[in-house]
């Protein structure tokens, strides 16, 4: 049995898809980027009128990014502490991966998941950042 979950205060799905589903005392993220929710605003990416980046801060994608996430696991009732594995997708590895390996390292403190990082051309929006993450729950859910 899998139960899906849609969060409130993340950013809507770019997709049919929910936020995350759980599986046992598993819980699957779909992959999550720095865009807010209920508006088409990214942080950290300028965008011209056509819609094409005009500069993007990495830094600011990647806290957003974070942010998003934990949202996310919050509203399905697990934490930070509980992810188990990163997928992290990067746009630009050689420019990009610095950073986020230094902000990972700043919010991957106590917990240390097992992480995997790729390079893609492009993601389906604007942005230089998504994660996809798995969590193992410790109680049970609305707990």
């Amino acid at each position: 049995m899998t139960q899906e979950i849609t969060s409130q205060r993340a950013p809507e799905p770019v997709g049919p898809y929910p936020h995350a589903r759980r599986a046992g005392d598993l819980l699957f993220l779909s992959g999550i980027g720095p865009r807010r929710r209920g508006c088409k605003d990214i942080p950290g990416v300028a965008l011209d009128a056509a819609g094409n980046v005009t500069a993007y801060d990495f830094a600011v994608q990647c806290r957003s990014v974070f942010e998003n996430v934990r949202l996310v696991l919050e509203d399905a009732g697990a934490s930070w502490e509980d992810i188990v594995d990163v997928t992290a997708f990067l746009t630009d590895m050689k420019a990009d991966f610095p950073t986020f390996n230094r902000l990972y390292a700043e919010h991957f403190t106590s917990n240390r998941p097992t992480r995997t990082t790729v390079e893609v051309t492009a993601l389906p929006t604007p942005i230089a950042v998504e994660l996809k993450v798995i969590a193992a729950l410790r109680r049970p859910p609305g707990a």
